[in-house]
């Protein structure tokens, strides 16, 4: 018994030194990214007309996306980026009701994410969301007519620095709006805050937290989408990003914008009838 307090002691400071020596390795990917390969749904199953979209990024890797037409003459077409976990099989009921409402709907997995090939880090899925617009302004279908940014959660930082940089270069066609649903506002700030909820990891949330680029933080480069219109959505009962990241969002934002106050869980903004007619109104504004 004299013995045991020293090893368990030992056992703990080693398990502590393993966590903070992966994740040091690994630039906290762990805390942004939760891939699987499994297929939930696919569009057909919702009644709705899909191609499958196979897209090379220019380091390699291959993405996968599916494209869904509107079921009648188009008003526009939304990009829709997604979360941190599953796949875009997982993802697909929140844009599923936009192709009845006369959208187009293009979405892809990152890599890593169903059957997109490679493993997912920030870098490498910024490239992603870049390919797959890149792609997306391509398609006769879409020239010519509005064109959205729909980012959640994971999607919604990514498609922020995308949009940014899209603005910034003054890529054509232009975005016509930007919405981000449950975003955080940085990288670094939702990783420190994810750190501290783990005992193991909580007493190295700073220094594990600056192993992340500060290149893409969203509440410093959602200022730059400005002139094209941004609706930040966030819910205040949201319990993976908490409620003050889309306020920061919205007052780091320049004008025009709009704030959508929800009260769904994360994710789950486009169950709600009422929250569907706000997007679809943000985007009937601006896509004349």
């Amino acid at each position: 018994m004299a013995t045991r307090t020293p090893r368990v002691l030992l056992k703990t400071l080693a398990s502590i030194g393993a966590v903070f020596t992966l994740l040091l390795q690994t630039g906290c990917s762990s805390v942004f990214f939760y891939p699987d390969q499994v297929t939930y749904v696919t569009p057909d199953r919702l009644n709705l007309e899909y191609d499958d979209v196979y897209l090379d990024t220019p380091d390699g890797e291959t993405l996968h996306g599916w494209w869904l037409p509107a079921q009648s003459e188009p008003k526009g077409t939304v990009y829709f980026l997604h979360g941190n976990a599953q796949n875009i099989s997982s993802h697909i009921m929140n844009v599923a009701w936009l192709p009845e409402r006369r959208y187009n709907v293009f979405l892809i997995d990152y890599r890593g994410y169903g059957r997109s090939t490679g493993a997912p880090d920030i870098e490498g899925t910024l490239h992603d969301a870049e390919t797959g617009l890149r792609w997306l302004t391509d398609q006769p279908d879409v020239q010519g007519q509005p064109l959205f940014l729909l980012g959640q959660s994971l999607g919604g930082a990514l498609g922020t620095a995308l949009a940014s940089e899209w603005v910034e270069r003054d890529e054509q066609p232009p975005m016509d709006g930007v919405i981000l649903d449950g975003t955080f506002s940085g990288f670094r700030a939702i990783a420190r805050e994810k750190l501290s909820e783990f005992w193991l990891t909580w007493p190295f949330q700073v220094p594990l937290s600056w192993t992340i680029t500060d290149e893409y933080e969203a509440h410093e480069r959602i200022a730059d989408i400005s002139p094209v219109p941004v609706m930040v959505i966030h819910s205040e009962r949201d319990g993976i990003i908490p409620f003050h990241h889309g306020e920061r969002l919205f007052e780091e934002a320049e004008e025009p914008k709009r704030f959508l106050r929800t009260d769904t869980g994360h994710g789950s903004t486009f169950v709600i009838p009422g929250y569907q007619a706000a997007v679809l109104g943000f985007m009937d504004a601006n896509g004349e």
